[in-house]
């Protein structure tokens, strides 16, 4: 990890200047590209992958998994039954571990659901909501399994009341579908299952195939593939963010301790070769203590490789203040943000930008990423700044409601009709004039 000791250039560093889909290609990758697609251009790729779907529907999806991730499926859609016996196939204790973080994420998101989902009404107008019918959720797969995804994702779309879950997961090089993932999947109360990947996951949820339900909005984070599909679909369907590579910011003081620190950022840096992590502190001593701990803690594990891509682009940032940090973070909004800090609650106030903020040497990142409750679908590439955390109120609409009797419309109708006059619009001035008791 570089270091940082400027304020103005941490300033300049920490600006979001690139596009949340503008990642680096490697050579290899746009060699891959060309010889597939024809072009080196991910965007351009995507759209080719997009069209294919929707003009050749199951046919394009198979032949695509084959060209891209190497597997031949005979079948799309994962069997119900293969669903459910994966549950009870499943390690005893790993199943009370998801059934435990299901509960907490149901618990989490039914509070939320008694707080939002409130019909309204006041002075002849109202609200109320409806949830979506149907949604797609992505879990990514490849490189890790997320099944803590379909947990993050599933467990608020059912909470909500959405009617039918689908969900799309790459296969593995067997063809087949983690059977820890097919049990998260059942905990969770997800419909149906897919074997797809990438944009072509995207696409076939989004349009529609033979087998895949068109869906009303996509959920869930994957690689820039994916990304970029739900870019390009939006419009036909509904998204919940461009979510890209995973960011953690951890704002640290003296008092922090410097395993937690370099424990975290490992824990990260392990998602991806593209992951951010970013240390900020006041502490001179801190920085190379966390720089020994990192060195330290990567001996054994299993990513390092991947640790290490991360962790060349990663940066220690020394500031004055603890202020001059929490600058820092609402200038980047990262998608985590950990406060080991003195009196972290008074600096929490001051977090404007963030899709989660962890408080406290006890909260490290990864109990967000699986057990706390809130979903771990969070904001990244500066989003936070305009976007939230995946929550209740994505998975359901606002419907608005107008209810005048006579009296308000007599009380009303007037400067209605001035209004529609300023600005030209004769018959809506006049709609409402017919209304009104004629003198």
């Amino acid at each position: 990890m570089r270091r940082i000791e400027d304020f103005k250039r941490a300033r300049e560093a920490l600006s979001r200047l690139t596009p949340v889909a503008s990642f680096a290609v490697s050579s290899a990758l746009a060699g891959r590209l060309e010889k597939m697609f024809g072009t080196a251009n991910p965007e351009q790729a995507v759209k080719s992958i997009i069209n294919q779907v929707r003009d050749r529907g199951d046919a394009a999806i198979i032949n695509l998994t084959a060209q891209i991730d190497g597997v031949k499926l005979e079948a799309i859609e994962v069997p119900k039954r293969e669903i459910s016996d994966a549950r009870r196939k499943m390690d005893g204790e790993l199943l009370s571990a998801l059934k435990l973080a299901a509960d907490r994420i149901k618990a989490f998101h039914e509070k939320q659901k008694d707080n939002v989902c409130r019909e309204l009404a006041a002075d002849g107008a109202g609200q109320f909501t409806r949830p979506l019918e149907k949604v797609g959720i992505y879990v990514p797969g490849g490189t890790a399994s997320y099944l803590s995804t379909v947990l993050m994702t599933a467990v608020p779309a059912r909470v909500a009341g959405v009617k039918e879950v689908i969900m799309a997961t790459p296969p593995g090089k067997d063809g087949a579908v983690p059977e820890a993932t097919l049990a998260a999947a059942d905990i969770a109360g997800v419909d149906r299952v897919f074997k797809m990947g990438g944009a072509q996951a995207i696409a076939a949820l989004a349009y529609g195939t033979e087998s895949v339900p068109r869906v009303d909005k996509i959920f869930g984070p994957g690689n820039i593939f994916v990304v970029l599909a739900k870019k390009l679909v939006f419009g036909a369907v509904a998204i919940d963010g461009l979510q890209g590579p995973s960011e953690v910011m951890i704002i640290a003081d003296e008092t922090a301790k410097a395993e937690y620190c370099a424990a975290d950022l490992l824990a990260q840096a392990e998602h991806d070769v593209l992951a951010s992590v970013i240390l900020v502190t006041t502490s001179r001593a801190l920085a190379g203590e966390v720089e020994r701990e990192l060195a330290k803690q990567l001996k054994g594990l299993s990513r390092q490789a991947i640790i290490n891509e991360s962790l060349k682009k990663g940066v220690i940032v020394l500031v004055d203040s603890i202020d001059q940090a929490v600058e820092l973070a609402n200038r980047y909004a990262p998608e985590h943000l950990c406060l080991m800090v003195k009196d972290a609650d008074k600096y929490l106030k001051k977090i404007n930008n963030a899709g989660c903020v962890l408080v406290g040497d006890y909260a490290t990142v990864v109990l967000g990423d699986y057990i706390a409750g809130p979903s771990h679908v969070l904001p990244t590439g500066g989003t936070a700044r305009f976007s939230s955390s995946l929550n209740i109120t994505d998975f359901i609409k606002f419907i608005n409601t107008v209810n005048i009797d006579e009296a308000g419309l007599k009380r009303l109708g007037e400067s209605v009709i001035k209004l529609a006059k300023a600005e030209g619009l004769d018959a809506h001035a006049r709609a409402v004039a017919r209304r009104l008791p004629r003198s």
